[in-house]
């Protein structure tokens, strides 16, 4: 069902035990490494090994008093573990914790939205090619402009979300780093070489150079690689909406049997999952704003950005989760009429045709400007109700047809014609 968020798994990364436990992960890295340079015990390592936990209750009550989330996480642990807790953070400030767990957070979701972005990457394929040779009017400003297919609209979404992929990846290459350089980023206590041999170990590199944080212009550009695949979606889901309006109706979202479109109107199909996602979007750009604002912190470090990311960082993963499983049940379900894409085509009533014969004339030896005022005289008698359609009015138009005599006329009203780039343009796309 695409109606409900069957997925939990990110939300799951971004619990306080899924926190913590990461934390201490980290925590753990440092003293591996540490042991092996003799400056732990091995025997220490071993009872912090077997002892260590999460307890995140305990945590949370303790921070009631102390006021300091990293400093409860440590109470907590070290309660479990005894006198040998005391090689725990040694040499650490709060920030080489948090925010090495975060890219470890921020790795792990990333992968999943590159899951689910390769499960939609596939519907749009499929869907692609099964519509390739369906021809429909293409619009501009609304207007009826010349003519498509409804598979290569679906292929730009597709390129479209294969560049958000791309973004995706730079994005978790970007925000794959940590830091253990302490409270200024000097490295006072642990050197770079442990802190090398430590991210090494937790599948992270090391940050080129770190205040008391990473720097975050690297999570900015993270929501903004969010932000961007929101729009994206949000493309889509305004394009279906807009052919799902009654006086168009050339595609529909699914409607589910027993599903009801209003309380009032019985006859409603409304296309709620795809304004759904139109407005999930808007939140996930104004996280990427957010992001931006974080980035301009006091001196070596302050504390401003950290309830924001709080917020917005689970906030847009789970959210383009949602989106993401959304979209990819619309795509694949989504009802298609070609039939009404072909009659609202017909009812262009020949101008899609009309650049095709401004550039016959202009072969025949007319300016550019002489050809475009004889197709557009016609076309004006057209919309004036003079002529049912544009190749009427030019076959009564003796100017034209002097030019190009009926069958060159007709033969500028050939819908194969336009439609003859479009495989190779599909090839390209889907390759």
């Amino acid at each position: 069902m695409i109606e409900r968020y069957t997925r939990p798994r990110m939300g799951a990364l971004f619990t306080d035990q899924a926190r913590l436990e990461r934390w201490l992960q980290v925590e753990l890295a440092v003293l591996e490494v540490l042991a092996e340079r003799g400056e732990v015990p091995k025997k220490a390592l071993r009872t912090i090994r077997k002892r260590a936990a999460v307890d995140v209750e305990r945590a949370k009550e303790i921070e009631e008093t102390v006021h300091h989330d990293v400093i409860a996480f440590l109470t907590a642990v070290a309660e479990k573990v005894g006198p040998d807790s005391r090689f725990i953070h040694i040499g650490l400030t709060s920030s080489d914790v948090l925010d090495t767990a975060l890219a470890l957070q921020l790795v792990e979701a990333t992968d999943l939205l590159l899951e689910d972005l390769d499960g939609f990457l596939e519907v749009l394929r499929e869907q692609a090619r099964r519509w390739a040779k369906t021809p429909m009017i293409g619009r501009t400003h609304g207007i009826h402009a010349e003519p498509i297919t409804f598979g290569l609209k679906i292929a730009g979404w597709y390129a479209e979300m294969k560049r958000n992929r791309e973004r995706l990846v730079r994005a978790r290459e970007t925000v794959r780093v940590g830091k253990l350089s302490g409270a200024v980023g000097t490295g006072a206590h642990i050197p770079p070489v442990v802190e090398r041999e430590v991210l090494k170990r937790l599948g992270l590199r090391p940050e080129t150079v770190a205040t008391q944080v990473v720097p975050r212009d690297r999570h900015a550009e993270m929501l903004t690689a969010l932000a961007l695949l929101a729009a994206g979606l949000e493309r889509i889901a305004v394009e279906i909406r807009h052919l799902q309006r009654t006086e168009v109706r050339e595609v529909e979202e699914p409607f589910r049997k027993g599903q009801k479109g209003s309380s009032a109107m019985p006859h409603k199909r409304n296309p709620i999952r795809c304004e759904n996602v139109t407005g999930l979007a808007r939140l996930v750009r104004s996280n990427a704003m957010a992001a931006l604002e974080n980035i301009a912190l006091w001196h070596e470090r302050d504390i401003s950005h950290s309830s924001v990311e709080r917020v917005v960082l689970p906030d847009s993963f789970i959210l383009l989760d949602f989106m993401l499983a959304r979209m990819t049940g619309v795509v694949r379900d989504l009802h298609v009429y070609p039939e009404a894409m072909r009659r609202n085509l017909e009812n262009s009533r020949g101008f899609p045709f009309s650049q095709t014969l401004l550039l016959a004339l202009v072969r025949t030896g007319l300016t550019r400007e002489e050809a475009y005022a004889l197709v557009q005289g016609a076309s004006m008698k057209v919309w004036d109700g003079a002529y049912p359609d544009l190749l009427a009015a030019c076959l009564d138009d003796e100017r034209i047809v002097a030019r190009l005599g009926e069958k060159g006329v007709r033969e500028a009203f050939d819908l194969r014609r336009l439609l003859r780039n479009v495989p190779a343009i599909l090839r390209r796309a889907l390759r």
